[in-house]
């Protein structure tokens, strides 16, 4: 069953602190879904398609074993902090990140 919002003017409402946007009842005003219940989506599968890559480029390219990755990917495994940093790096300045990894060959 579809959930209805009333037709109403946003500047009329007064703004919500990010607080209120984590907050459970917010999520449970947005959804049937309990909380518990709603799946995460890994911080990796979100950077490796915004790179537009499928799982063996972005394995290759960033020399992250293909196994390794699907498993973050699935939620079987988290990655540790090393691999948390490299992820941040990679988030940030991915050309870099390949340009250290793959250096031109002269």
């Amino acid at each position: 069953m579809p959930i209805i919002y009333p037709v109403q003017s946003w500047r009329a409402r007064a703004p919500r602190k990010p607080a209120d946007l984590n907050s459970r009842s917010a999520l449970l005003a947005l959804t049937d879904t309990p909380a518990g219940k709603l799946r995460r989506i890994p911080r990796v599968k979100t950077l490796r398609r915004a790179l537009a890559l499928t799982q063996e480029e972005f394995a290759a390219r960033f020399k992250i074993p293909l196994g390794t990755l699907r498993d973050w990917e699935q939620g079987r495994s988290e990655p540790d902090q090393p691999a948390k940093a490299y992820l941040t790096v990679m988030g940030r300045d991915p050309q870099g990140v390949e340009r250290a990894l793959h250096p031109a060959r002269s």
